[in-house]
């Protein structure tokens, strides 16, 4: 059942006088309970893209077209896609005053940064930080909020939590910081939780813990979760679906499984070839050539085209459709036209399949 969509969603800023398109029409359901990854490289927007969800756009930016349609009716059957605003109860891309915000941010819809020092307050200790959001969202008081408090620090791993709720964040690992920005954010139980590079500045075993804990806490509060990431290899153990961004753009989506052992987009070809697992000992790693380009600029045809080796006349000059590749699968490439030259795929990814499971890719 879908519980947020995306339709259409054009968001831009004013950067030194320029005019900056940084989401250029994207179209994205979310559905209760799954996991959605959001991959990329820096700059592909992925992070502009679920601000918009909490009211977070810097001053300079706005949502300039489209919808965030939110608030799922109860008893309404899923419809088909052109009916979208039927199944809601609010456009979250015409709020405009603070207040209306509250009621989603935080309590409806909450957020995991990347870096948790500057998450955090160093002035307060955690159990203040947990409890701003407890008071503000449920109410609660006194010994309700401390009980809140301690059962929370508890459900994120962190044991002695009368001791520790009394600390404060440089008293805590990187990792322990991270598991009280991911309490703070389950303080009011929302529904969706945007986890935005929740596992970068952390070491490998950590990561792999942090990103346990929030598997547990997805199943033990119904949540649906969205992963921002640029690292493929992160979320392949975690995520039901992903997504991958481009230049503002969705280029290509499907399962997990279909994205990882079945790319159909160019781009998606060269995020998972240079994955360092699939590289041969003895070898350069394989890079993207060029850079993301220009969002300055007005864009034509395909973005990824100029970095694109296998790219065709036509990506030069028309934006491609999406082409399904199967009901779930879909990706917006003219190599999939049924006019396009059958291409074979970078030999390097050949080698995933002999990765066994998401675990191996990690």
């Amino acid at each position: 059942m879908r519980i947020l969509s995306a339709e259409n969603l054009v968001i831009k800023f004013m950067l030194r006088g320029q005019l900056l398109t940084v989401i250029r029409g994207i179209t994205l359901d979310l559905y209760k309970g799954e996991s959605l990854a959001i991959v990329g490289e820096s700059g592909s927007g992925k992070s502009v893209f679920t601000k918009a969800f909490l009211g977070l756009l810097d001053s300079n930016g706005w949502i300039d077209q489209g919808h965030i349609y939110f608030g799922r009716k109860p008893d309404t059957p899923d419809v088909d896609l052109d009916s979208r605003a039927a199944l809601y109860d609010m456009d979250l891309a015409r709020f405009k005053r603070e207040r209306d915000w509250l009621k989603i941010r935080g309590k409806r819809i909450a957020m995991v940064f990347q870096d948790p020092m500057t998450s955090l307050n160093p002035l307060k200790t955690i159990g203040d930080q947990i409890g701003e959001a407890i008071s503000l969202h449920r109410n609660l008081r006194g010994a309700a909020k401390r009980d809140a408090i301690h059962s929370l620090l508890l459900d994120v791993g962190i044991s002695d939590p009368i001791r520790r709720s009394k600390q404060y964040p440089h008293e805590f690992s990187g990792g322990m910081r991270q598991r009280v920005v991911i309490a703070i954010a389950m303080a009011c139980k929302p529904e969706i939780l945007v986890c935005d590079e929740p596992t970068t500045a952390l070491d490998v075993t950590i990561q792999a813990q942090i990103l346990a804990l929030i598997k547990r806490l997805q199943k033990q509060y119904g949540l649906t979760v969205v992963y921002i990431t640029h690292d493929l290899g992160v979320v392949a153990g975690v995520a039901d679906r992903v997504a991958v961004m481009y230049a503002g753009d969705i280029v290509e989506i499907g399962t997990c499984q279909e994205v990882f052992f079945d790319p159909r987009h160019p781009y998606t070809w060269a995020l998972l070839s240079s994955l360092p697992q699939l590289g041969q000992r003895g070898e350069d790693l394989l890079t993207i050539a060029g850079a993301p380009p220009n969002l300055f600029m007005t864009l034509k045809g395909d973005a990824f085209a100029p970095r694109n080796q296998f790219a065709l006349k036509a990506d030069f000059y028309a934006r491609p459709p999406y082409f399904a590749v199967s009901a779930t699968h879909k990706a917006r490439t003219w190599l999939l036209d049924p006019r396009a030259p059958r291409l074979e795929k970078p030999e390097q990814l050949e080698n995933i399949a002999g990765l066994a499971g998401g675990e191996a890719i990690v």
